[in-house]
């Protein structure tokens, strides 16, 4: 047995060792060689074979059904419009959930560029020599369709898809809970259906233009509930929980009652997909905002006082606040409320920081006056409403060492929302109406605050106006978001800006450690630029020729303020500061009223003078002798 088993794979192994053999032996890499070229040439023959004329369309390609092979585009397309023209008015039927809604091509003026269909028919077979043989060969085997689109008269079309969805159209319900008086209930969701109008209209303009009169299915989609009533009947039984008895609220030593048709209010059931009960909703934001007044305290942040020698800085310290956390609080009333035994809650009051505390103030090394300005009000309330907006908004600023102070952005932009007035301001050269009118005298006091503090002032705009009551050469003008003023704060320590808006004026500090610095400045002479323009205004109350000044007007003038900078016995900075302002028009009113002429007397014209014998006058040559 053992003997039969080593014969028998040794007779097997000697055929396959002769096929292998054989097979080596076969010229492979030439059978492959000529193998392939005999393909290629019967493709090539095959392409050029079936090639057929590259000016008809190809066996096999159809439109909408229609069989074109054979014919020249313009045929094809005269064919087919032939064909349109006889089915348009014959309906296609479009249903929409069971309804039928006949329309025809001509109601809705539905065309099709058949001259562009045929186009891309014969474009289906239209492949370069000899592919286009091979690419003909598959069209006659598989075939290909081109479908056209036709375009509507689009008003028409929505028209009549509103009308059938307005049959088909059900907005869907979520299951919700709603109260009747305190007792909670479950109202069931509902499935939504819409059509969909944009795939529908697509869908439209394909049947009209086709030639089949099949009826035509338009699609709807089914929105089911994602909340339905299993879901909602635990919560059931807490909302039922929550209004069965009132909830004590309290903090410290203050408490009331929560009672259950209060709760009720403040309670926001499921609803809209929502399936779970919160506290929620516009009565409870009043509610807790009602609350929150009672309780919150806003916190002081440490700010430096200047001594009363005008010179020295003292630091007030820091009070912490406190604000109402509402979303805790309403979470904890919550669950007082599904609680069976305990529904006692407390509100949650969390500590609110100041800005700057007293330790912070204290490392800041706050101890000095480097600069002070002050300038008084004018214009309107309006006007000082935004002054006094501008200085509480810089009252506080720090500026650490290398930082760049800029007052458009600690400022902030001047708008409505954020309450700033309307008020006269100058914009390009002319006194106009804007929100923040007037906070250019604040970057004023500041530019001459900082001025004073033989800080490093590195962008300033003056005035196009000349303003008398401004330092000469040192105002400074400011415009959200592009004319900004900004100074760096070039010492080793923070400083702090520090604003007030007193009752008749404004004065803005720079505090820090001692510099050693001083500022000296020599304003040079002003220098008159040009003359003003002269504006002629009619005035009906004056005659004409007679002319009142009505404003002198200003000349265009310019200044230069020569500014050095010591800090001790070394100059800082030594600047020139170049200013200069536009004119304003001399003003003349002009009359209108006519002079009226007394009218003059008319006197007769005086007579000839005589005349001689000969016709000539008597002051004329005579022909007699002299004398005569």
């Amino acid at each position: 047995m053992r003997a039969e088993v080593d014969v028998g794979p040794v007779r097997r192994r000697r055929p396959a060792r002769r096929r292998m053999a054989w097979l080596r032996a076969v010229p492979w890499r030439r059978v492959a060689l000529w193998g392939g070229g005999g393909l290629a040439a019967v493709l090539l023959i095959a392409g050029i074979v079936f090639a057929g004329s590259s000016s008809h369309i190809a066996a096999g390609v159809t439109v909408g059904g229609v069989d074109v092979a054979g014919q020249t585009p313009p045929e094809a397309a005269e064919g087919l419009e032939v064909r349109a023209t006889q089915l348009a008015n014959v309906p296609v039927v479009f249903t929409v959930e069971g309804k039928r809604y006949p329309l025809t091509p001509k109601e809705l003026d539905a065309e099709v560029d058949w001259a562009a269909v045929a186009a891309e028919a014969e474009n289906r077979g239209a492949w370069p020599m000899p592919l286009r043989g091979l690419k003909r060969l598959e069209l006659r085997f598989f075939g290909s369709n081109v479908d056209p689109v036709a375009t509507v008269f689009e008003p028409r079309l929505a028209k009549e898809l509103d009308r059938m969805g307005a049959q088909v159209d059900k907005p869907g319900r979520e299951a919700a809970i709603v109260l009747t008086g305190l007792e909670p209930s479950i109202v069931a969701g509902r499935d939504g259906r819409t059509l969909q109008r944009r795939e529908a209209g697509d869908m439209v303009a394909l049947a009209l233009a086709g030639f089949e009169r099949r009826p035509v299915a338009l699609p709807v989609v089914v929105a089911h509930p994602t909340v339905d009533e299993e879901d909602l009947k635990p919560v059931l039984e807490q909302v039922r929980a929550a209004l069965s008895a009132p909830v004590r609220f309290g903090w410290k030593d203050a408490s009331w009652i929560v009672r259950p048709n209060e709760l009720a209010k403040l309670l926001r059931l499921p609803a809209d997909g929502r399936a779970k009960v919160e506290i929620g909703g516009p009565y409870a934001t009043k509610y807790f905002a009602g609350v929150a007044r009672g309780v919150d305290r806003r916190p002081v942040s440490a700010h430096f006082q200047i001594g009363d020698d005008g010179d020295h800085v003292k630091i007030a310290p820091s009070k912490p606040g406190r604000i109402l956390n509402v979303e805790a609080t309403a979470r904890a009333l919550l669950a007082a409320a599904l609680s069976t035994d305990k529904r006692t809650v407390e509100l949650v009051v969390d500590t609110a920081q100041p800005r700057l505390t007293t330790a912070k103030a204290k490392t800041l090394g706050i101890t000095r006056v480097l600069g002070t300005y002050s300038t008084l009000y004018s214009g309107t309330s309006d006007r000082i409403t935004n002054l006094k907006l501008a200085v509480n908004l810089i009252d506080g600023t720090v500026v650490q060492p290398g930082d760049t102070f800029s007052y458009n952005h600690v400022v902030g932009p001047r708008t409505k929302t954020r309450g700033f007035k309307i008020a006269p301001t100058i914009m390009d050269g002319e006194y106009k109406d804007a929100y923040g009118g007037g906070v250019s005298q604040v970057a004023t006091t500041v530019f001459n605050a900082v001025w004073e503090a033989g800080l490093k002032i590195t962008a300033r705009t003056a005035h196009s106006l000349y303003i008398s009551r401004y330092p000469l050469g040192r105002d400074a003008t400011v415009n959200y978001p592009d004319v900004d003023l900004k100074f760096v704060n070039d010492t080793n320590h923070a400083i702090v800006m520090r604003g007030y808006a007193g009752p008749t004026g404004l004065t803005i500090g720079v505090l820090g450690a001692p510099t050693n610095r001083r500022d000296v400045s020599i304003p040079g002479e002003v220098k008159t630029t040009g003359e003003p323009e002269v504006e002629r205004v009619p005035d009906p109350t004056l005659y004409v020729g007679e002319e009142v000044v009505e404003d002198a007007g200003t000349p265009s003038q310019s200044v230069q303020v020569h500014r050095i900078v010591y800090e001790g016995d070394k100059v800082l900075y030594d600047e020139v500061w170049y200013t200069s302002w536009l004119d304003e028009p001399k003003v003349i009113r002009v009359g209108t009223i006519p002079v009226k002429v007394p009218p003059t007397t008319t006197s007769p014209p005086p007579p000839p003078p005589p005349t001689t014998s000969t016709g000539t006058t008597a002051t004329g040559t005579t022909t007699g002798p002299p004398g005569r």
